[in-house]
């Protein structure tokens, strides 16, 4: 568990590893394992034989986070303070023996595993940047237990603390060293150790600022009256931006806050307080389950056709040198994959790797990227307005404009040179993939691939098989998405696929609120505080209301007589055929586009939309947005556009911003209570008609099937 190395100038190298796992693991086992430890260093200090320690580990990564398993079935407030206390205390007891500690950081140390570095007195890393440090907790819904916010409180200031516990990010060991996290760097392990012993030698007499007398918070604070009033601000914006649907977000605010104003002990304490009550909210559990549980579902094949090998992709063919090809570039690129940029013109294949290279500028200021990347990365793309360079491409993908004899044209243009197995995959919004293979070389090897935008930022792609595309061109296109690091949901190729056919119930709910008479700014203010990213006119708008509009026909293409329209049609046909303000690419839609891309909501709206509610019920407002979605994704689950309630979650939250504190449109079941969320739909349906009728496979939906299995 703990290997114990003492050298002749009396400096202890623990060495982590957990047996039995392929990493180690920050729970109960380790804990235990390091009591004993703990108290042979603090007697062979007493005994004067110890100069310092160093931590550091025999796997791959140094140290993970805690048990989700436990903390997922974990309810009471009482059991989650008292292992926040037992945490702590096995923290406190490694950072005061009266020696210098010192954690020499080879691999990933995330969350809690995190934590233990932050107990220790000077923190060096390998400079590999793939390594990842620092605490995520906050993206699935929980603050750290182990006492990190009180403690980079201490060591870096309210106003630095704040930002890099609210986003969660993982940072690269440089990027660590920026933000003040780590101490330094070194090239190879070897060094590492080396200098990590010096440091312990060099520095005796060590004390935490919160164990000096005379020690201070950097910046001061919130009792401060300067400080006060910017947290106050701080809090205001997180407020604004979140609506209070994120217990964690606002716990992190006002533990820094609260604890700034006590002495480290009493603060410490407070953290298990509000960590018990923030691990034990449902809107935990609803991200717990989607963000992790779910996630590693995906991961690991949910939706994956079984019995193909993996496939991996050596050199990859992008058509189509816009935003959204040289994301997927980018991606590629950043992924160790090779990658022929292609465009009608060489100058405008140029400009795609021009933005590919300022892509990699941000990444290098941010330190995620070093310098010395760049030269490397842009090596490996060629740009070309030739189809032959595809010769040797694994798989190609086709990113041009939504039109479907464009599409055609450079598929044909780009399959003459393909072998037979190479993967062919198209990114569309709307046109079938069905239709598209029709006019492939070989329909077998063709499938969709639908990023959503921006691609080298969004989390998942839409995988989706025509009739004739093979169960191993799926496989492998699915291989593809995980070794860019996305999460490829598997759809069926109906009208809309799955994430944009969910989507557009909102938008079309939002245009039926406006014919209705409720105010256009209502209306986006309650789809915010619903939890939804933008208001749903702002999405029409970005979307483009011939595109919502052909969604609405497609559906009614496919349910034929049984198709009941939406009472939103009336007003999308007007604004786009008799008032022609068809959206954003127009720079006139429900809102009014300046030069600066600057939006406001169309003066002109009261006069054909006349506001006549006088009276708003909040809350039904927000159900009709969200449950519009959850029905219309159970009718999905129901027509087998998409199979697990996994990939649902996910596509949900990370496609097009369902919110993340529900876990998702199902998920949203569970935690609304299944016999109450048909109760509730009965009453939308009652008042609104048809469209809130409760699918069958929502109706015997069992609630166990949306519990992760861990």
């Amino acid at each position: 568990m703990i290997h114990y190395r003492k050298d002749t100038d009396n400096i202890v190298t623990l060495i982590l590893d957990m047996s039995g796992r392929s990493g180690n693991l920050l729970n109960h086992q380790i804990v235990a394992a390091f009591a004993p430890v703990i108290e042979h260093l603090k007697q062979e200090k007493a005994a004067g034989k110890l100069n310092g320690v160093i931590i550091t580990s025999a796997k791959q990564d140094f140290l993970e986070s805690g048990d989700l398993d436990y903390l997922y079935r974990l309810e009471e407030p009482a059991r989650a303070f008292e292992a926040a206390q037992q945490l702590k205390k096995f923290l406190r007891d490694l950072e005061v023996p009266g020696v210098p500690v010192a954690a020499a950081i080879n691999g990933d140390a995330l969350g809690t595993g995190f934590e233990l570095t932050l107990a220790c007195h000077y923190r060096i890393a390998l400079a590999d940047s793939k390594l990842r440090m620092g605490h995520p907790e906050v993206k699935i819904g929980l603050i750290p237990s182990g006492g990190a916010i009180i403690r980079l409180m201490w060591q870096l200031g309210i106003e630095r603390a704040y930002p890099l516990l609210l986003e969660g990010r993982r940072y690269s060991p440089q990027e660590a060293v920026k933000v003040g996290i780590i101490d330094d760097l070194a090239a190879d392990r070897e060094e590492m150790l080396a200098r990590a012993k010096r440091w312990l030698l060099e520095n005796h007499d060590v004390r935490r600022p919160w164990d000096d007398p005379d020690g201070s918070i950097p910046g001061g604070t919130a009792a401060d009256p300067n400080l006060g009033h910017r947290i106050r601000l701080l809090t205001a914006r997180l407020s604004a931006h979140t609506n209070d649907l994120y217990p964690a977000k606002r716990a992190i605010i006002d533990l820094l806050a609260e604890g700034s104003k006590l002495d480290f002990a009493t603060a410490y304490r407070l953290d298990s307080r509000y960590y018990a009550r923030v691990a034990t909210n449902p809107v935990t559990k609803n991200m717990i389950s989607t963000f992790w549980f779910d996630k590693q579902a995906v991961r690991g094949g949910v939706g994956r056709p079984r019995g193909y090998g993996k496939f991996r992709a050596r050199k990859v063919g992008i058509i189509g040198a816009g935003q959204m090809g040289s994301g997927i570039a980018f991606l590629c690129l950043r992924n160790g994959l090779e990658v022929i940029l292609k465009d009608v013109s060489q100058p405008i294949a140029d400009r795609g790797k021009e933005f590919v290279g300022a892509k990699i500028d941000e990444y290098i200021e941010r330190g995620t990227f070093q310098p010395e990347d760049r030269e490397q990365l842009l090596a490996r793309i060629t740009t070309t307005n030739q189809s032959d360079h595809f010769r040797d491409c694994d798989i190609v993908v086709e990113a041009v404009f939504e039109n479907k004899s464009v599409k055609t044209k450079v598929t044909r243009e780009a399959e003459e040179h393909l072998d037979e197995y190479s993967v062919f995959a198209t990114n569309t919004l709307s046109i079938p993939i069905t239709e598209l293979g029709k006019e492939s070389m070989r329909p077998e090897n063709y499938v969709g691939l639908h990023f959503f935008s921006p691609a080298e930022k969004t989390s998942v792609v839409e995988v989706v098989a025509g009739d004739a595309t093979s169960d191993e061109t799926v496989a492998r296109a699915f291989d593809f998405a995980i070794s860019i690091r996305k999460l490829p949901i598997v759809v069926k190729d109906s009208w809309g696929f799955f994430a944009a056919r969910v989507l557009n119930t909102y938008i079309l709910e939002g245009i039926t609120m406006l014919r209705e008479g409720y105010p256009a700014a209502l209306i986006e203010n309650m789809g915010r505080q619903a939890g939804m990213k933008s208001g749903p006119l702002t999405l029409a708008d970005e979307l483009g209301l011939k595109l919502v509009l052909r969604y609405e026909q497609q559906a009614a293409e496919h349910y034929g007589q049984r198709y009941l329209q939406h009472p939103a049609v009336p007003a999308l046909e007007l604004m786009r055929d008799e008032l022609e303000r068809s959206g954003k690419s127009k720079r006139v839609g429900f809102y009014d586009y300046e030069e600066n891309n600057r939006a406001r909501l169309w003066t002109g709206l009261e006069q054909h939309f006349p506001v006549t509610k006088e009276d708003y019920d909040r809350r039904r407002m927000k159900d009709r947005f969200l449950f519009a979605q959850v029905i219309e994704a159970g009718w999905c689950l129901q027509e087998g556009v998409i199979n697990h309630t996994e990939a649902a979650n996910l596509a949900s939250v990370y496609g097009w911003g369902f919110p993340g504190y529900t876990g998702g449109v199902m998920r949203y079941i569970y935690s609304y209570g299944h016999q109450n969320f048909i109760d509730r739909c009965l009453e939308l349906k009652e008042r609104y008609g048809q469209r809130f009728t409760v699918p069958r496979y929502l109706r015997k939906l069992e609630l166990s099937t949306l519990t992760p299995t861990t």
